[in-house]
């Protein structure tokens, strides 16, 4: 299997179930492996056989703009769907977490797991 990963990738977004946490952005914490669609690059040597992950960025902070949903469990699956639908990954496990969210905790956060993983 071969996968891509992007490692504590910052994004800025609106989240949470108090009516304050809606209106102020938040810095969430962001962790990602996904596996490719198509291994063609590892022997073509082209980008365009390959996932572009600065694309995927892109994305991601773009949906991080315009996100509109209260909890993180919500921001994962809609970061989860853009990675499948959008971007052809059969598989993808992602992190999401509120950086310093109360007192005397560094982080807290979910984690999930969508698609299929092949052996």
């Amino acid at each position: 299997m071969n996968r891509i990963f992007i490692t504590d990738l910052r994004l800025e977004t609106r989240i949470g179930v108090y009516e304050w946490e809606q209106h102020l952005a938040q810095p969430l914490l962001v962790n990602l492996e996904f596996e490719l669609p198509s291994a063609k690059a590892f022997t073509s040597d082209r980008l365009e056989d390959a996932l572009d992950y600065t694309a995927v960025v892109k994305r991601l902070k773009t949906l991080a703009a315009d996100h509109t949903h209260k909890l993180m469990e919500r921001f994962a699956e809609a970061i989860a769907d853009v990675l499948c639908r959008e971007f052809g990954a059969p598989w993808a496990s992602v992190r999401v977490a509120k950086l310093a969210p109360m007192a005397g905790v560094k982080q807290i956060g979910v984690a999930i797991e969508r698609g299929a993983t092949r052996r």
